[in-house]
């Protein structure tokens, strides 16, 4: 089990992908969301925030991820790779990446092998995305500095 925190490096990947709305949209399928990616029962249509606020949100958000990769990883890993980890999840949730072959490398130590799984997870309805595809490609660039 690690004990790492989230660094501004990976706050900064995690926000250039997200993106900040501060006026609540309705996402691809219909659900309220607002500043960096936040959903939840308080987003609704009309709600404003700041950025101060949406910071304060992602933070709250990003706890969840940390925690996850903090229990999943038992291999010896660097910031960074700890970085790109937690904005995997953060975009695509824990589960995904506890039953992930990406999970079994890193903590194998197999780094070279791990690094391409990121590009893997570039689908959405069975269609490449290019905003996934960027994303998936910053996060294992940001692997592979750490390794």
């Amino acid at each position: 089990m690690s004990n790492f925190t989230y660094s501004d490096a990976g706050f900064a990947l995690t926000k250039q992908f997200e993106g900040l709305r501060l006026t609540a949209y309705q996402d691809q399928v219909g659900v309220w969301t607002i500043g960096y990616g936040h959903t939840g029962r308080e987003v609704h249509g009309g709600m404003v925030i700041t950025a101060d606020q949406a910071d304060v949100l992602l933070h709250s958000d990003v706890a969840a991820a940390v925690a996850c990769v903090n229990r999943a990883v038992t291999s010896g890993i660097s910031q960074n790779q700890f970085d790109a980890l937690v904005d995997f999840v953060f975009n695509l949730g824990c589960a995904r990446l506890l039953g992930s072959t990406l999970l079994r490398h890193v903590n194998a130590g197999e780094f070279d092998l791990a690094a391409p799984q990121f590009l893997l997870w570039d689908h959405a309805g069975g269609v490449v995305v290019q905003g996934l595809l960027k994303r998936r490609q910053a996060e294992m660039t940001l692997f592979q500095s750490g390794a």
